[in-house]
């Protein structure tokens, strides 16, 4: 039996055939000069596998002629123009090699990432060979790391390619050509002749997710900007008396109603302190405390910690999980699930890990004795187990090296315990006020000590006994003021999508890094941390649109949390991928008149916005 089997990249091709070949494969050329082919017998099924692949999507979709053009139309007919799907120049030599090897195949074997655009990826391989052989069978793959076990297991279990998953990312791609074709033509022809230098020469593009995403920048731009501090005061009570382990020092107790906004209320608080400012302990509470070990990873969490903890963007940490998990060092880096399912072989991976001169020993701590079981999250996509490492890697450098070790720290802390300590709370009343101190002595460190990037600082309190009475060493009422808020990291934003259903675990990197591109929005640092502030046309954009009412529709993510659901819905075959488009067609329809028969609005706001001085380079 003659087995052809087409991966999604060939990188994946390459270490696909060395893995079930044994090193033991022919390789020959094709048309294409990133694309080879690797042919050799394996036995296990009695058949002959021919291993290619693709790179990334094979076909593209757009408008026919009739439509294309800028002024060919009016912006309105797109939602309902056909769409043509074609394979571009540049994949012909592709799609040549996929028909000439199908003709010689009995079995089609896709062999795509597993997740919904890998399924649609295959799906259009499986097109493109049934043009030259209608009943070849199709199978698929299912794997989650380059490592042996998973591939011939693949190999030799194949499933069937679900369609739907294919279904809904063929709906969203039409959805979004469409919608983002006649909002970008609509806004850019009227805003480039109407706002003057604001939009000169470009194009002022629209995208269902980027516009939210967009939003959320926008909404905590304003909130910094239309900050005012208030003052608050707050009575600050202290007692100086030797610790156990650190000398004489000030243990400063907390004011039970923390702070106060009426200067008047506060003052006459403290002038009942100082009638009566000696302090009695009602209370002193010791107990366990921990702290809890992180949850296995998900693509979101290893977007923010690549952002806060590394200082990567959220689309180059992908991009470097993306490249080790090609050379077989991390499971597939794009999933939801941060449980691990019971069957899961830890030590196997784990002992992978003993040899390396930073955390090996830890690992072998783990097993011989010190091995937990990993916490169980919310969330199971029932295709991806969290990302973890494969295999040990001990000559990485630079991003990919820190990216490594990040994934694999967190691995080995989630199969560590849960860092323990001993916590004491000293309550006590004075002048009628409830204050109290905490300390903290950390027992027993555990995961902390594979895992830097969490911190938990003891702090040892002098003894206190119930009932007993002494005076303060400080009592002073004072000032301070609110803080302002901070304007939005990466991190921030990658949770405020997550949280609000705007794209997709694997493609919320992606949409924030085209607002940037587009120049909607501006990253500044401020000292060592980055911050995304919108630009003057993202301002005027999203309060343009909030303007004309279009807020939910545009600027904040009810509507395309609504498609994202439906997509799901696609997925689980509850609904068909035509009812899904008309649905959220018939939507982004009423949406546009709206947005169309007010932008005049926009405009003014736009020129508005232009005029009062919030520069391009937004210093505010």
């Amino acid at each position: 039996m003659k087995v052809l089997c087409v991966a999604e990249k060939p990188s994946i091709a390459k270490s696909i055939s060395q893995i079930l070949s044994g090193g033991q494969f022919t390789t020959s050329n094709t048309n294409s000069p990133y694309i080879k082919n690797y042919e050799f017998d394996y036995p296990q099924t009695n058949s002959t596998f021919t291993v290619t692949c693709v790179s990334g999507h094979l076909t593209s979709q757009d408008f026919y002629e009739t439509h294309r053009k800028w002024n060919s139309c009016d912006a309105f007919e797109l939602f309902d123009a056909p769409v043509e799907t074609f394979i571009a120049k540049d994949k012909k030599a592709i799609e040549q090699n996929l028909k000439v090897q199908a003709r010689r195949a009995d079995v089609l074997m896709i062999w795509t990432d597993c997740d919904r655009e890998g399924e649609h990826i295959g799906l259009e391989i499986v097109r493109v060979c049934r043009e030259v052989k209608r009943n070849i069978i199709v199978k698929r793959a299912r794997f989650s790391a380059i490592i042996a076990q998973q591939i011939h297991r693949a190999a030799q279990h194949p499933v069937e390619l679900d369609r739907a998953q294919a279904d809904a990312v063929e709906a969203r791609m039409i959805l979004d050509l469409k919608v983002g074709a006649a909002f970008t033509r609509m806004q850019t022809q009227t805003l480039q002749s109407r706002v003057g230098q604001l939009a000169e020469g470009g194009v002022i593009s629209y995208g269902p997710c980027q516009f939210p995403t967009l939003g959320f920048i926008v909404q905590r731009y304003n909130r910094v900007k239309d900050f005012r501090p208030e003052t608050f005061w707050f009575i600050y009570l202290a007692v100086s008396r030797l610790t156990s382990s650190q000398g004489n020092e000030d243990t400063a107790f907390n004011w039970r109603r923390g702070h106060c906004f009426d200067v008047e209320v506060a003052v006459a608080l403290y002038e009942m302190v100082l009638e009566n400012p000696r302090a009695r302990v009602t209370k002193v509470t010791n107990k366990s405390t921990r702290k809890w070990k992180p949850l296995p990873l998900t693509t979101v969490e290893l977007q923010k910690a690549g952002s806060r903890l590394l200082g990567l963007a959220p689309k180059k940490v992908l991009d470097v999980a993306e490249k080790l998990y090609q050379q077989g060092f991390v499971s597939y880096p794009r999933t939801e699930t941060d449980q691990y399912d019971p069957q899961f072989d830890f030590m196997t991976l784990i002992h992978k890990q003993t040899v390396d001169p930073a955390w090996g020993g830890f690992a072998t701590g783990l097993e011989q004795g010190n091995f937990n079981t990993p916490r169980k999250g919310k969330n199971n996509d029932k295709a991806h187990p969290p990302i973890h490492p494969t295999a040990h890697a001990g000559n990485l450098a630079g991003e990919e090296k820190r990216v490594y070790e990040f994934i694999t720290r967190r691995f080995l802390a989630c199969c560590s315990k849960d860092a323990e300590g001993w916590q004491t709370t000293v309550d006590i009343v004075c002048g009628g006020e409830d204050f109290y101190a905490t300390g903290l002595v950390v027992l027993e460190k555990n995961y902390l000590e594979v895992y830097p990037y969490d911190k938990w600082t003891g702090h040892v309190i002098p003894e206190f006994a119930e009932g007993e009475e002494f005076d303060p060493s400080v009592c002073e009422l004072r000032e301070g003021q609110t803080s302002r808020p901070n304007y939005l990291t990466e991190a921030d934003l990658v949770t405020l999508m997550d949280k609000n259903g705007i794209g997709t675990d694997a493609t919320i990197a992606q949409h924030i890094q085209t607002i940037i591109d587009r120049d909607y929005v501006i990253e500044r640092m401020e000292g060592a941390t980055k911050y995304l502030i919108p630009s003057t046309l993202g301002v005027g954009l999203i309060e343009g649109y909030n303007q004309i009412g279009l807020d939910k529709s545009v600027s904040k993510p009810q509507l395309r949390r609504e498609t994202e659901r439906r997509m799901v819905q696609v997925c689980e075959r509850a609904v068909t991928k035509n009812d899904m488009l008309h649905q959220s067609i018939d939507q982004y329809k009423e949406m546009f008149i709206i947005a169309k028969r007010e932008f005049n609005k926009v405009v003014t706001v736009c020129n508005s916005i232009s005029v009062i001085g919030i520069v391009l380079n937004c210093t505010c």
